[in-house]
């Protein structure tokens, strides 16, 4: 053969090649039509803010023909993009059983979400290939678009106010007077009269004090000529009363004498006293303190013990310097603690905010902090607390946290992003401040919500984990869980945020997120009726018969998903397009009974 018939020969066999490697791309590509798909969840659904799903894919027998691979390349199309998910890969090399069985596939695929994805295509097309030949086939639709129910939470960003300290109920101050009397007596002696704790209670009793109630308790040393007079101690506790009540009578009490409640209480034989004494006095040597401490400590008879006592090579210190101390009437005097009426506090609190001249010390750390209180104004409240700051906040973390609770309430209502941010830095200022004097469930729940608004859900979080781990009232610590259940429900965290929202109250919002994580974990029926406590309570907010109308269509009750959405629709009219394109509502969506409810 000559060199041209062997180019021509080596021509047609390529051709044949050729012909034969398109013919079983063409094959392949043909029966890629009846490979099946399974996609799981269909639709599509985000969950922490990752889309996740399954994809299994089986081909039909013959398909995958030798020394070639398929390819399954899946993307998501959405607002005129796509964005690459990932591939499935059949090698033929794989499955030698290719003509009779069917080449299966089972792959998890993940996708971040973006805010615009909500309607899209999950959507697949294929790629046969034998060497450096492919073919593609036609664009295949896996699933219609993405599900966004977990995205419906609503923030709490409760802020949480310090504790004032103020009480608008009664308080009582108590004032102490001791008065001492002789060995063996009862008889109230001019000179205790006349000294500084007689002269003190007769201007107290003069001032003419409200009193509740006076408590006289009678006392007596161990020593023989005390303890045989059985009365002794109560014979003390009424020369006080007689006493006090003459006082009363001086000063013209008049019938306000006959409100005081006298108490007398008389101690008999009793070693309690002497040993607060003896704490409280250096007369005796430690030595000697311990030896008194084992004896009255030791059990027995109270006459016995003072016997043993009576021994001691020191006895004369206790009869001289120490049991006269507990010959005595303790007389405690409860009063009215007087109390500036609201109004007075808040004209107080305002001039104290506007810098007046003089006014430093008009209110005291827990009438200012209650001042703020009165007022629902919050440029208002903001001022009360920089007074405060001005006036306590060297010794006090409550004014800069509770100045800083007010910034985040403003920045809440700000409609501008930048003043909202910026009240939220105002706001950590201060609570990095607070938090330097004292770490408190108050500051670290209001340290989650600023750093919330700021977008930083890893900081919220470690700071409501603080938070959490301290002790705080029971309005801050549902608070926290209000919070902490929200930021579960971010990070699909669905059972655990049901427990913790369980622990949250049952505000109209914290039942709102309770019954979203309770559809997300897929308790439709105690969704529904979590949700329906919240209506009693917000029956006009449209997003929350919104819930209820997802809750029923996971239960498949078509009446109650009508039902809901009107009512949803009613309050918020704007929910109408978002209906049309949730997903949740597409087993309902060719229905007219559905048509009927969103008009």
């Amino acid at each position: 053969m000559n060199q041209n018939g062997k180019l021509m020969s080596a021509m047609m066999f390529s051709g044949i090649i050729v012909l034969s490697g398109g013919c079983t791309l063409n094959k392949m590509v043909k029966l890629a039509k009846k490979q099946e798909t399974v996609v799981t969840p269909n639709p599509l659904e985000v969950h922490a803010d990752q889309v996740k799903f399954n994809l299994a894919a089986t081909l039909p027998p013959k398909m995958l023909k030798k020394k070639t691979t398929y390819t399954a390349n899946v993307d998501y199309k959405y607002a005129d993009k796509k964005q690459n998910v990932g591939t499935v890969v059949f090698d033929a090399a794989e499955f030698p059983n290719a003509k009779k069985e069917q080449p299966k596939k089972n792959q998890d695929f993940t996708f971040p979400y973006a805010d615009d994805m909500k309607r899209g295509e999950l959507v697949m097309q294929g790629v046969a290939a034998k060497g450096k030949k492919s073919k593609t086939t036609p664009e295949m639709v896996l699933a219609p678009g993405i599900i966004t129910t977990s995205r419906l939470y609503k923030e709490p960003q409760l802020v949480a106010y310090s504790e004032t300290g103020y009480t608008t109920e009664p308080e009582f101050e108590p004032t102490n007077v001791a008065f001492f009397f002789p060995q063996g007596s009862a008889q109230l002696q001019t000179s205790e009269t006349r000294s500084k704790r007689g002269k003190f209670l007769d201007a107290f009793i003069a001032e003419k004090n409200v009193t509740k109630t006076v408590t006289v308790t009678g006392t007596h040393s161990p020593e023989g000529a005390e303890r045989v007079n059985s009365r002794l101690s109560e014979n003390r506790a009424e020369a006080i009363q007689k006493y006090y009540r003459n006082k009363m009578r001086n000063y013209n009490y008049q019938n306000a004498a006959d409100s005081v409640e006298f108490v007398l209480k008389p101690i008999i034989q009793d070693w309690a006293q002497l040993r607060d004494t003896l704490a409280a006095t250096d007369v005796l040597t430690e030595e000697q303190e311990s030896q008194v401490l084992a004896i009255i400590d030791g059990g027995g008879e109270f006459e016995e013990q003072e016997d043993q006592l009576h021994r001691l090579p020191f006895y004369n210190k206790l009869l001289k310097q120490v049991y006269p101390k507990l010959r005595t009437a303790q007389t405690e005097i409860l009063t009215l603690t007087p109390k500036k009426p609201d109004s007075e506090i808040s004209v107080l609190a305002r001039q104290m905010a506007e810098g007046r001249a003089d006014t430093n010390n008009l209110l005291n750390d827990k009438e200012i902090l209650h001042a703020a209180t009165l007022t629902p104004d919050l440029e208002e409240k903001g001022a009360i607390y920089m007074a405060a700051m001005k006036q306590y906040g060297n010794d006090s973390w409550k004014p800069h946290n509770d100045f800083a609770a007010v910034q985040l309430e403003m920045a809440k209502k700000a409609n501008d992003q930048t003043r909202r941010q910026q009240l939220a830095d105002e706001a950590l200022n201060h609570l990095q401040i607070a938090v330097k004097m004292q770490e408190t469930a108050e500051i670290y729940n209001n340290m989650a919500v600023a750093y919330t608004m700021k977008g930083n859900r890893e900081q919220a979080m470690q700071a409501l984990n603080k938070a959490a781990g301290m002790t705080g009232g029971e309005q801050v610590t549902k608070m926290i869980n209000a919070a902490k259940g929200v930021n579960q429900i971010k990070a699909a965290q669905y059972s655990e945020a049901v427990a913790t929202l369980s622990q949250a109250g049952d505000s109209a919002v914290v039942l709102y997120n309770r019954g979203l994580a309770q559809i997300l974990a897929g308790q439709a029926d105690a969704a529904m009726s979590t949700l329906t406590e919240a209506a009693s309570r917000a029956g006009n907010d449209g997003d929350l018969y919104y819930l209820m109308a997802i809750a029923a269509a996971r239960s498949r009750n078509e009446s109650a998903v009508m039902t809901n959405l009107q009512q949803a629709i009613r309050n918020n009219s704007d929910l109408r397009a978002r209906v049309l394109e949730d997903l949740e509502f597409r087993a309902f969506s060719n229905s007219d009974t559905f048509r009927n409810a969103i008009r």
